[in-house]
């Protein structure tokens, strides 16, 4: 009988022993970091794993047997949707545009449940950022393209840059809109990066330029008429000033300077004068002379 009794108290301890081993081995402690709430699924043998509860980390619920955890981050995530090539986008005058639309958003830590389950798939893996990027994906980017394209439909090509302001808060009304009620809380929507085709950029930059041209030939007519003007007035004034010169100098004028240099000569300690009268009343003679008198021609040669 003891015989008995040891064997089957050697069988309870080694199927305890093995019931404790499968517990430890299927059984888990899923620890969730600070800055993430994780979403607890309670795994079985057989059926189907269901939805255990969430922790806000840092936080863990104990070892448990087939309790796993996907950790979601609650904090801000950026992401770039950019514009370029075939996706860019149509202007109301037909023009392509590129652009980028930048968005920071994160998940809100008390609906966690809903954004795994109705927006992702745990499918695709449990990390975290994979979790997030697949919500993203299913949900918001299509819509968050669509608004910004109709946007851009609002305002022709070389128009968007000036309108970069009432564009981006068009974009963002629009995708608070779309996510309003849902997990994606939404901070910050940015357009930026807005370029027309490089033909188009170049063919602006040619027009500037030419015009830049056209004002500096415009300055330099300007500075050409006004450098014209002043020569005209010069010449003038120094016409002028000859005509002023020869009313004043007649031959009475010029017999008066004559004499005055002359009395300011014999005056003078310095000089010897020597005057010789050969004028009327004994003054200088002044004018010009011709060569040959008047009355007289020159002599032509004989002829023979």
């Amino acid at each position: 009988m003891s015989k008995r009794l040891l064997l089957v108290s050697i069988f309870s301890g080694v199927l305890l022993f093995i019931s404790s081993l499968v517990w430890f081995i299927g059984s888990s402690n899923p620890v969730t970091p600070a800055g993430y709430v994780g979403y607890l699924v309670k795994g079985s043998l057989f059926g189907k794993s269901h939805f255990y509860g969430l922790q806000t980390g840092p936080a863990s619920p104990g070892r448990t047997w087939l309790l796993s955890v996907v950790n979601v981050s609650i904090t801000p995530y950026t992401y770039d949707e950019v514009f370029t090539g075939d996706s860019a986008a149509i202007a109301k005058d037909n023009l392509k545009v590129d652009f980028g639309v930048h968005l920071v958003w994160k998940v809100k830590p008390d609906s966690v449940r809903e954004f795994v389950e109705k927006y992702s798939a745990l499918d695709d893996g449990k990390e975290s950022d994979k979790v997030v990027e697949v919500a993203y994906n299913n949900f918001l980017k299509e819509q968050l393209r669509t608004i910004a394209r109709n946007e851009f439909q609002h305002y022709n090509g070389l128009d968007e840059k000036d309108n970069i302001d009432p564009i981006g808060a068009a974009v963002s009304k629009g995708v608070l809109a779309i996510t309003n009620g849902t997990p994606f809380d939404v901070s910050g929507v940015v357009v930026g990066n807005i370029q027309p085709p490089k033909e188009v950029s170049d063919a602006v930059a040619q027009k500037v330029k030419a015009g830049q041209d056209l004002d500096r030939m415009k300055t330099e007519v300007q500075q050409a008429e006004q450098s014209k003007q002043k020569r005209i007035v010069d010449a003038q004034g120094v016409a002028e000033a000859m005509r002023i010169i020869n009313e004043k100098l007649t031959p009475l004028y010029i017999q008066h300077e004559a004499i005055d240099a002359q009395e300011k000569m014999v005056g003078s300690q310095t000089n010897t004068v020597v005057y010789i009268p050969v004028g009327n009343m004994g003054v200088p003679l002044t004018g010009t002379f011709p060569a040959v008198p008047e009355n007289k021609s020159p002599k032509q040669p004989e002829q023979k």
